[in-house]
């Protein structure tokens, strides 16, 4: 099994993390969609991060699919989402605040960074930043209610201390950790953990 994608994508460390917390094996491959296209075409020709190439070279594709996938193949016992019930229904509520704001994040670096300065569209920017400033206020609202700790991790806490570590390395003057003390605090503990040091995102 081969995950294909770069670690500075939060979708593909995303992956890389939950399947080793699932202690799932896998070969990770760091092939860029941008500097290593022609290279990544040829193995999936969607060209998208993160792809997983299974034993038989057939491929799956998206983070939440191919989690969904490395759920029903993981050892006896392991689980990423509470089967059921009020704790379920708050990881899924983490996991998509935590998806929107690495979406947006990806947005408006795409606008700032790859389209020229004067095919910018401000209405746009400001659009997807007051999205983005949305999730995460959202974000630090349910974890400091929830007194959310890290006794246990499974995909929600993942996705929400990826996405605000990838948020801070792109944007960090858009989103202060002092208006998410909370979330940076989350972030950091998180970030301490094995499977999130030996998995960098850059």
């Amino acid at each position: 099994m081969q995950l294909i994608g770069m670690l500075d994508s939060p979708y593909v460390r995303r992956v890389a993390i939950c399947l080793k917390l699932l202690e799932i094996e896998f070969e990770h491959r760091a092939i860029s969609v941008f500097s290593g296209f022609d290279q990544f075409k040829t193995i999936n020709p969607v060209v998208k991060a993160p792809t997983l190439v299974l034993a038989d070279d057939q491929i799956l594709m998206d983070s939440s699919l191919i989690l969904e996938y490395a759920a029903g193949i993981a050892p006896s016992g392991k689980a990423l989402l509470p089967t059921e019930g009020t704790a379920r229904l708050y990881a899924l509520q983490l996991n998509g605040l935590a998806l929107t704001a690495c979406e947006k994040t990806v947005q408006i670096v795409y606008e700032q960074q790859l389209r020229p300065q004067e095919k910018q569209h401000q209405p746009w920017l400001d659009r997807v930043q007051g999205q983005l400033l949305a999730a995460y206020a959202e974000l630090e609202k349910q974890l400091a209610r929830a007194g959310t700790t890290l006794a246990v991790i499974g995909s929600a806490e993942v996705s929400v201390a990826v996405a605000w570590s990838f948020t801070q390395l792109m944007l960090p003057e858009l989103i202060s950790a002092d208006n998410h003390p909370t979330l940076a605090a989350f972030a950091a503990q998180a970030e301490r953990h094995p499977a999130f040091i030996s998995t960098p995102q850059v």
